[in-house]
């Protein structure tokens, strides 16, 4: 199993970094928040990636829209060299593109659509703007031309241009849908087409989607996104593929606050699946999507096209509430820094957004543009961390703390019973951290759920699963091979902290394990261990 140098602790020696070095990474590393950075051609080298990680990205999302497989080879082999250099576990996140629908080709100079004036969109391929075509466009879904019905509105490139469907014309190929402009604007060649009031037929998942989770069973990814989730039926058939491909357990069905790390700490192949809200219908059927997915997204870019933008803010908070209800990981993405793509610093908004977005719940915080294709990538990872461990001090000093009483069944009872204890006593003993030893990693997943203003330490084996850990809010993952028994593994818990620094003699912690400590699946003891006291 590999170790990624600065983690792997042989006893009392951590090895590869000098002693200084690895006093600052800890104390460095322990975020609470995690934040999320997209790659893109300003953040895919080595050196950019490993720059990322030091500022505080703990998540890297490969974005299947954009780039080819062997553009993701290079990337995938970048992200394990700038994980290895920086000594710092990152978790790999695989975002679908899913059924976007866009206008076909138009001329180079675009067309400048007026308000009420009528296009059409036709069955067939056709130049936009071309003599003859001045106001006839294609799109990549002919069966828009059948499944839009009058009344309805469509918007293009990004809401930036407002449709109104008035009338549907022939048949087969010379089907056509006539529109009038609601609100003009330029419409150049693959510009996105939204529905917001349309029953669309076709799959939330292309040919294009199952090449792609094929490649990330592969290639190890931790975790992969679904877009334009409409309903729950949509996670099942990625859910399915995943069993497919083995990198579901067949038995492993509805998962809760573990993310099912804790049926499959065998599987190393496991992903879980991160539905993404950003469709009306995905609002509707909320409960249910929720209810089937391994954790959920908050994509408020289409979400805020398709939708009433004065309603977006609402929507994030009702989500993460539904979140918190039925005990799902929840992260919150799309602009929340979106100045900085070009600006150095960023707007005064944009640091309220990212702020209450940790205050409503949010597990994870997410860069997109910012870091693709941005300016100051690694600018915007500092300030997003900044803004996260400033609002997190805020949380710690008004001692909130979210308390779940969602019901679980059999041996997910005990721990989330474990997780809710263990968030009272931390508070009442002032616990420095929380520390974990993790088989699978579920019982760390609760403890993380709980947003307790105590940090979590989780030292496992299995290097994978800790990447995966990686995402979680307030864990920190580090390598530590198996200890020979419960109170070794308190020596070793103690003797690290007192040597890295991170706490000092008399400082409380909280240790949580399975007894024996070898036992996997099963979290039964806790320890309220003083640090620097004799454990015999």
């Amino acid at each position: 199993m590999k170790q990624v140098p600065g983690f792997f602790i042989t006893g009392f020696v951590s090895v590869f970094l000098p002693l200084i070095k690895i006093h600052f990474m800890y104390k460095s590393s322990l975020q609470m928040t995690k934040i999320i950075a997209t790659l893109g051609p300003a953040s895919s080298s080595v050196e950019m990636l490993t720059k990322l990680i030091k500022a505080g990205a703990r998540v890297f999302r490969v974005n299947f829209s954009h780039g080819s497989f062997d553009d993701y080879d290079k990337l995938i082999s970048n992200i394990r060299k700038a994980e290895k250099k920086s000594a710092i576990y990152v978790s790999i996140l695989g975002d679908l593109s899913g059924p976007k629908i866009r206008v076909g080709q138009v001329v180079k100079e675009g067309v400048q659509l007026k308000n009420k004036q009528k296009i059409k969109f036709v069955n067939y391929d056709v130049l936009g703007g071309s003599p003859g075509n001045e106001f006839t466009f294609s799109t990549t879904y002919p069966k828009i031309i059948k499944e839009v019905t009058p009344g309805e509105k469509i918007l293009l490139d990004d809401g930036n241009i407002e449709l109104k469907a008035i009338s549907r014309g022939a048949k087969g190929k010379k089907a056509w849908l006539e529109c009038q402009v609601v609100e003009g604007n330029l419409l150049t060649t693959s510009k996105g087409i939204n529905l917001p009031d349309t029953q669309l037929s076709l799959p939330s998942l292309t040919k294009k989607d199952f090449a792609c989770v094929e490649y990330a069973v592969k290639n190890k990814f931790h975790f992969l996104a679904l877009s334009f989730v409409r309903s729950a039926k949509d996670v099942i058939v990625l859910k399915k593929k995943l069993r497919e491909y083995t990198a579901r357990p067949k038995g492993l069905n509805i998962t809760s606050g573990d993310l099912g790390f804790s049926t499959t700490f065998q599987e190393d192949n496991y992903i879980p699946v991160i539905s993404k809200i950003e469709k009306p219908q995905a609002i509707d059927n909320l409960e249910s999507i929720v209810h089937e997915s391994d954790g959920i997204m908050v994509a408020r870019g289409d979400l805020g096209v398709e939708m009433d933008l004065a309603e977006v803010a609402i929507l994030q908070k009702k989500i993460i509430k539904m979140c918190k209800t039925q005990g799902k990981h929840v992260i919150v993405a799309t602009q929340m820094l979106q100045s900085m793509i070009d600006e150095p610093v960023p707007t005064r908004a944009e640091v309220s957004d990212v702020a209450n977005a940790i205050i409503d719940g949010t597990d994870a915080i997410m860069l997109s543009g910012e870091t693709a294709v941005g300016k100051h990538p690694v600018k915007a990872v500092k300030m997003m961390a900044k803004i996260a461990f400033n609002t997190n001090e805020y949380l710690r000093d008004k001692q909130t703390s979210s308390e779940f009483v969602t019901e679980y069944a059999d041996i997910l009872n005990r721990k989330a019973a474990m997780a809710r204890g263990v968030n009272i006593i931390a508070q009442d003993v002032k616990a420095k951290y929380i520390v974990t030893w993790s088989h699978s990693g579920g019982s760390t997943a609760m403890f993380s759920l709980q947003k307790m203003n105590t940090p979590i330490i989780a030292f496992g084996n299995n290097t994978h699963r800790l990447e995966q850990l990686a995402i979680l809010y307030s864990v920190l993952p580090i390598y530590m091979e198996q200890p020979e028994s419960g109170s070794k593994f308190i020596v070793k818990v103690d003797d690290f902290l007192l040597k890295h620094r991170l706490a000092k003699k008399g400082d409380p912690i909280i240790i949580v394990a399975s007894s024996p400590i070898s036992l996997r699946g099963v979290t039964n003891r806790m320890v309220i261990h003083i640090i620097g006291e004799v454990v015999s």
